[in-house]
């Protein structure tokens, strides 16, 4: 019967122990969203794509990115139709898309959702819808320019600054 009351003790006192350490190594996080890379934020437009009359297929990008957010605007241009006749819009359409991003190393990470125009959530329609995921090796930056390669195609894009943001974190 002592023995048992030993267990027990010895049993409370490792899981005291335990239910401690766990507690005191978890930290709630602010809830205001994050500060995101200082040479990121602004608005950025991709002016042009080298060799754009050879392509079958390209998209032109203009971010927002502010803070830790980015919204993204994609027009493509596509010599084949790859959508419904109703869809294709003469091989010119627009997407657009919003989420967070990060910069690990050389690589910046867009994570998000494909919306409509003005940014609500997009659940059925023409092009792509869902998730948006999307990689870019970071090749050069500059106060006002930026260039990145596709990780998906190894395409370019060039953007130019067109207007600088500061972050200021909001609530979430």
């Amino acid at each position: 019967m002592i023995r048992y009351f030993v267990y027990q003790r010895v049993y409370l006192l490792a899981f005291s122990f335990c239910l401690l350490a766990l507690c005191s190594a978890c930290t709630r996080l602010p809830n205001v969203q994050g500060k995101g890379e200082l040479f990121l934020q602004g608005v950025w437009n991709q002016d042009s794509i080298a060799n754009a009359d050879q392509l079958l297929n390209y998209t032109q990008h203009h971010f927002k990115i502010s803070c830790d957010s980015f919204y993204v605007d994609l027009t493509t241009f596509s010599k084949v139709n790859y959508y419904a006749d109703s869809c294709f819009n003469k091989g010119i359409w627009k997407e657009y898309a919003k989420g967070t991003y990060v910069v690990k190393g050389d690589t910046l990470v867009l994570s998000g959702t494909f919306t409509k125009a003005n940014y609500k959530q997009k659940v059925t329609g023409c092009y792509r819808i869902g998730r948006y995921l999307s990689s870019f090796k970071i090749k050069s930056s500059s106060k006002n320019s930026l260039l990145l390669e596709s990780l998906n195609d190894e395409r370019e894009c060039a953007l130019i600054l067109k207007q600088k943001i500061n972050c200021i974190p909001k609530e979430l």
